[in-house]
């Protein structure tokens, strides 16, 4: 059995990393059987999760792993799809991770009242007498990625006109179809539920999920997710 390393399930969803969870939805897809364990990422082959152990293999990264699935299992997660809706699905996904994904960290980690209630957990096993410490730490490394990206230099009005283009890009590609490119998920829509989920969180309030919460569909399609990969 597949081992994925992440944290585990929080925030209401299966795990509180979209990464992590588009791992999960992508094991499913290919019919392979896992393992949720409990990581520190800094243990990891990249310093971050998700990895998986699949057989004494350690593969690192939700991409790597998809390709990982792909060569090993014989799996063709677009499997049916035209070469221009193969394109289109990939471009989907990497605006999800390379830019929405974003747009989530700084809702969830640089508003105090999101922080507290979320991020915050991960600090729980720090010990009382450097916690502090710690969270300082981490706390300026986000500042310093969310700058280096260049998510982080944006004013909150630029970030909220982001995400709701994003958002609109994102529920005029889906329309009122079920998935993505059609009646049957592909790879990209384990990404895409992964994101739309972590964005549309209740536990967190901001521009990000008042984006994607505006579009009917896209909240349907995130239930309909939920129903099929997740429904415990």
């Amino acid at each position: 059995m597949i081992k994925v390393y992440g944290h585990g399930p929080a925030f209401g969803l299966p795990d509180p990393s979209a990464f992590v969870v588009k791992t999960l939805v992508l094991l499913q897809m290919a019919g392979e059987p896992y393992e949720l364990v409990h990581a520190d990422p800094r243990k990891g082959p990249k310093r971050k999760i998700p990895w998986i152990d699949d057989g004494g293999r350690l593969v690192p990264d939700s991409t790597f792993i998809r390709l990982h699935l792909e060569d090993t299992r014989g799996v063709d997660f677009d499997a049916g799809l035209s070469e221009a809706q193969k394109g289109a699905a990939w471009g989907i996904e990497k605006m999800f991770e390379d830019h929405v994904y974003w747009l989530v960290v700084v809702e969830r980690w640089l508003d105090r009242a999101n922080f507290e209630k979320g991020p915050r957990i991960f600090f729980e096993e720090v010990p009382a007498i450097v916690r502090p410490l710690v969270l300082g730490l981490v706390s300026r490394q986000v500042r310093r990625s969310l700058d280096g990206h260049g998510i982080g230099r944006h004013s909150p009005a630029e970030r909220q006109l982001l995400a709701e283009r994003a958002a609109l890009a994102v529920a005029q590609c889906l329309g009122d179809k079920s998935w993505l490119m059609g009646e049957a998920p592909c790879g990209a829509d384990a990404t895409a539920y992964a994101m739309i989920s972590s964005a549309i969180c209740p536990l967190f309030e901001g521009p990000v999920r008042r984006a994607f919460e505006q579009h009917d569909n896209l909240v349907a399609y995130a239930r309909r997710g939920t129903a099929r990969w997740f429904p415990g």
